[in-house]
């Protein structure tokens, strides 16, 4: 297992190490076959001095750091993943996202692969290649999206923090597939300033580490607060497991290291109930005419793809353009549904400290099943759906969820969602705290 920020910056400050010297690690780890694909553009030629002039006692102390290229930093421009924006101004300021990270000490590495403008959960990029999940070095497999090499550079060692956007899922599905940790804020905690966006709803600035400790320091920063983990043993914690929806069309692996998980967290003395939740039944209805993802996106790609439709990757241009057609009444009706959609969630959730679920029902599968070409598209689309599918549901709670790696050493990763409603950040984090080393074990 990788050393986690937190022993990094312990090893730091007694020195054993130093930021440079990990900082030379990370680079010969982004430059290697394992994180091809990873990065968009040359890493940064100053990571070292950067590094070097950190002060050990700073948060990060120095320590690698990741930006999905949908973010602003000051001097570049940010291509969302695409080709079409490759030429665009170069960003004036740092996203306050990316700016909270370097004045925490944080060093940035290098901008990260993604789905084209953040709009799928598979991560394929046909423009710069598609980075292979880190979980397997012989078959490339998905890496999951929409923060494809984010994961991948926390995964395989090149950072301990990878900044990314969680959508419908964009940070917890490519922490699951990799065997990494996800946190999702709630979406107002943290800015998306300065990062290009899909969805003004739903989007969420947030990022991907090697602990639960280190996503809490991170959080943290991101969002200027201080997080009071909460519950001291998991004792005193209430779980519920949603019957419908979370656990339909699990592969093998995912229902055994999910129920595996589930025990783990009864014997520990965690109450585990299950309920219904018949709300999730209204979600198809309540989107079908595209939800927030197409009408938002549309409103901001819609002169783009009148002057450039024919350069962007033509699944991604397809939802994008199902917004359309969504007529302004339709819009208003989808607002006024989240909102008492929201209210019925929070009613049948009042007394649980979370909700436990898979945070997607497959491991990863091979990239040459999705890989880009029309006769491909269906597979692609319906592993698209499968995968959003899941964490997509918290973002329309405007909540709050956690992945963590619930698999046994030597499968393929499963991830184990802790989830809430808004402002339950603390809770959730707090909870994930107990419960990690008792997935770790498993």
């Amino acid at each position: 297992m990788l050393p986690d920020l937190f022993q990094t910056r312990q090893a730091i400050r007694a020195g054993q190490t130093d930021a440079r010297t990990e900082m030379g690690h990370c680079l010969s780890i982004s430059r290697s076959d394992a994180c091809r694909h990873a990065f968009i553009g040359p890493l940064f030629a100053s990571a070292p001095d950067d590094a070097a002039a950190a002060s050990a006692d700073a948060p990060l102390a120095g320590l690698a750091v990741t930006v999905k290229d949908l973010f602003d930093i000051a001097g570049q421009p940010t291509p969302a993943g695409s080709l079409v924006l490759g030429h665009a101004p170069a960003a004036s300021a740092d996203a306050p996202a990316v700016a909270r990270l370097k004045a925490a000490g944080g060093t940035v590495l290098g901008r990260t692969n993604m789905s084209e403008f953040a709009f799928s959960g598979v991560g394929v990029n046909p423009h710069h290649g598609t980075p292979a999940n880190a979980a397997d070095s012989a078959v490339p497999r998905v890496p999951g999206g929409s923060s494809s090499g984010a994961a991948v550079s926390v995964a395989t060692g090149a950072a301990f923090v990878g900044l990314g956007s969680d959508t419908g899922g964009s940070i917890r599905i490519p922490a699951a597939l990799n065997g990494i940790v996800g946190f999702k804020s709630t979406a107002r905690l943290v800015p998306t300033d300065g990062a290009l966006p899909l969805s003004t709803t739903l989007d969420t600035a947030c990022a991907m580490t090697r602990s639960v400790r280190d996503a809490i320091l991170v959080h943290e920063i991101l969002a200027a607060r201080r997080v009071d983990p909460g519950p001291s043993r998991l004792a005193d914690c209430r779980l519920a497991v949603a019957r419908e929806l979370f656990q339909d069309a699990t592969d093998d692996a995912v229902a055994r290291a999910f129920d595996n998980a589930l025990r783990r967290l009864r014997d520990a003395g965690a109450r585990v109930e299950e309920i219904s939740l018949p709300a999730l039944g209204d979600l198809p209805a309540i989107n079908a005419t595209g939800g927030f993802s197409a009408a938002e996106s549309y409103a901001w790609h819609r002169l783009l793809l009148e002057r450039s439709g024919a350069g962007y990757d033509p699944r991604v241009a397809q939802r994008i353009l199902r917004g359309a057609g969504m007529k302004a009444f339709e819009y208003i009706d989808l607002v006024r549904a989240r909102t008492e959609w929201i209210s019925r969630m929070g009613a049948a959730l009042e007394g649980f400290d979370a909700v436990v679920s898979p945070t997607v029902p497959v491991v990863a599968p091979p990239i040459a099943e999705v890989a880009p070409g029309a006769e491909r598209d269906e597979a692609f689309f319906a592993l698209n759906a499968l995968l959003l599918r899941n964490p997509s549901v918290i973002n329309m709670l405007d909540g709050c969820a956690i992945s963590l790696p619930c698999h046994a050493r030597g499968d393929l990763p499963v991830g184990l969602m802790l989830w809430h409603g808004a402002l339950r950040d603390a809770q959730i984090l707090g909870i994930a705290l107990l419960a990690e080393p008792l997935l770790r074990t498993a």
